[in-house]
């Protein structure tokens, strides 16, 4: 099964089975947006903006494998518990922010964390779906003086000791600090092609979405890479009713080449 993926004037054909959701979780102002920011664009915005829900999409060409990676930024008040559950259901890996100078979003952490094993396990006892349960659970604002630190780095440790498929990471979005070092360890535990972290990849412009998808695709200039990334610009969250459609199909054992609506980017 292939996903028609428009992008731009380009029409991209990503394997069913490429294509993953990563959901970020976490409490306000931890920093969830900041990290997201760092792994598409490699920026970091110091004016804080609340988050409702931002969807994003990021394509790859790696060896000539088209892959597709949508990226759920959730809010951190959710507002909507029956949003939040659906966002869990359809993820397939996961990062929780807590800020470490916040005793409260590391709580938050350990809420979620424990929210989303038995929504995953629930769902898993219905379906054929792999027990293997990718996250990373993420201590922002380790620049932050250690006078200010509210959560030590035991605590983070322990809440991934037994659980060989969820790794603890210290970062700093803001200074760029272990962000490249957590996604590539998220990606190698969700067994993906380790290409898809952050500066393991050529990023490149929409304008090459046109020859992106063939095989013998190549950048003149970096002749030695084989693994390219493009953000989808106008990439449009899949709706509700498409998502729960999605879950009923694995339940029912029907479509289980994993697909999801097909997004249309304009």
């Amino acid at each position: 099964m292939m996903k028609t993926v428009a992008s731009g004037n380009c029409t991209l054909n990503v394997p069913a089975k490429n294509s993953y959701r990563m959901v970020v979780l976490g409490a306000s102002r931890v920093g969830k947006s900041s990290i997201v920011s760092r792994f598409l664009n490699g920026r970091f915005e110091d004016q804080y903006t609340p988050t409702i829900e931002d969807f994003h999409r990021k394509v790859y060409n790696i060896r000539g494998d088209m892959y597709q990676l949508d990226i759920l930024d959730t809010s951190g008040n959710h507002p909507f518990p029956a949003m939040r559950r659906l966002s869990i259901l359809t993820g397939d890996v996961f990062i929780l922010v807590f800020s470490l100078d916040n005793r409260e979003s590391f709580d938050e952490v350990k809420r979620l964390q424990k929210q989303i094993l038995e929504v995953k396990s629930c769902l898993k006892n219905k379906t054929k779906e792999s027990a293997d349960l990718p996250m990373v659970i993420c201590g922002n604002k380790n620049d932050h003086s250690e006078i200010f630190r509210k959560v030590r780095s035991d605590e983070g440790e322990n809440l991934v000791s037994s659980d060989e498929n969820c790794a603890y990471f210290e970062v700093s979005a803001k200074k760029n600090t272990n962000v490249d070092e957590m996604f590539y360890v998220l990606f190698s535990m969700a067994k993906l092609p380790h290409e898809m972290s952050p500066a393991l990849h050529r990023k490149i412009s929409i304008q090459y979405g046109d020859t992106f998808q063939q095989k013998s695709f190549r950048m003149r200039r970096v002749k030695e890479m084989d693994a390219y990334g493009m953000i989808s610009p106008f990439a449009r969250r899949p709706s509700v009713n498409s998502d729960l459609k999605y879950i009923k199909s694995k339940v029912l054992r029907e479509g289980q080449s994993r697909e999801r609506e097909k997004c249309t980017i304009q």
